[in-house]
């Protein structure tokens, strides 16, 4: 199977930005965030920590509800691999398996979890969006950070680090 150099360049540029979609997520980057979204963006988020399965329609929904959940002295870390990306014409596909943590010292909890995404992507003016993005869990799983022993020796969004 033979690839053209073009459709490669496209699974560079889908590659790139769904790392930059994960580091802007983790570092709080707002407007890259959301530059990394189509305007019309849909979220399905597949997680059981807040209850049921998130569900956002458009760029704004989905960055404000980032900005909203990721505050005060939370930390994430989202690790995205295993790209498989089909490129046809101005849209793609791509699956994606996502390892993730996020603490929150505030409220004594680690929640670890690995995910599949399923994404869709949008090529406008030549350049590459998510147009909707979707995971299901393998696992989540909530640990108490004091009965675990665990301690946070840094953390970028305490007062003082």
């Amino acid at each position: 199977m033979t690839t053209d150099p073009a459709t490669l360049s496209d699974i560079h540029e889908i590659t790139t930005l769904k790392y930059r979609y994960g580091r802007c997520l983790d570092n709080r980057l707002w407007d890259e965030f959301g530059a990394t979204l189509a305007p019309d963006a849909t979220a399905r988020y597949g997680t059981v920590s807040q209850g049921e399965p998130l569900h956002f329609d458009g760029r704004d929904a989905i960055v404000d509800y980032m900005r909203s959940s990721l505050t005060g002295t939370i930390v994430s870390a989202h690790t995205f691999g295993n790209p498989e990306i089909e490129v046809d014409g101005p849209a793609a596909t791509g699956s994606w398996s996502m390892s993730d943590i996020v603490i929150a010292p505030d409220f004594d909890t680690v929640i670890t979890g690995t995910s599949y995404y399923s994404d869709r992507y949008v090529k406008l003016d030549g350049r590459w969006y998510i147009g909707h993005t979707e995971y299901y869990r393998l696992y989540e799983a909530i640990t108490p950070m004091g009965s675990s022993g665990m301690q946070l020796i840094a953390n970028r969004w305490a007062t003082g680090d």
